[in-house]
């Protein structure tokens, strides 16, 4: 495995612990300034401040998350990440499939990440009728 590799598997599991910490300024931190955050459901969040903003918004309801990490590695530069979110959001527990695919670039921090998920579950879920903001 190439050090570039290794780096970006790196990032990609800090990125988790900053998650399962609930640390929402590092979560956005993480993120290059015109890095892109993609729900695949929804449109994509473009700009740290942007992603922060919403990881933000979302964190707001979060008593306590875990980021399961089931599979990891890098195919092509791109780190693949099966896992399992768990969650209390606003008093309702869930557990969610996501595959996700994060592109580091060369300053360490997250250019592209796109997350793919039944959106319907994860509002189950959730315990909401949407989350779009």
């Amino acid at each position: 495995m190439s050090d570039k590799d290794q780096k970006s598997l790196a990032v990609a599991r800090e990125m988790v612990q900053a998650w399962n910490d609930q640390n929402w300024d590092k979560v956005g931190e993480l993120f290059a300034p015109d890095g892109v955050l993609h729900s695949m459901m929804l449109d994509p969040i473009e700009g740290r401040e942007a992603v922060a903003s919403r990881i933000k918004a979302l964190g707001a309801g979060v008593s306590w998350i875990e980021l399961e990490i089931e599979h990891i590695g890098v195919i092509d530069g791109r780190v693949y990440m099966e896992r399992m979110d768990r969650f209390v959001y606003n008093d309702h527990r869930g557990n969610v499939p996501v595959m996700g695919v994060l592109v580091i670039n060369d300053d360490g921090l997250v250019q592209l990440w796109r997350d793919y998920y039944d959106r319907a579950q994860l509002l189950r879920e959730m315990g909401v009728d949407d989350f779009t903001h």
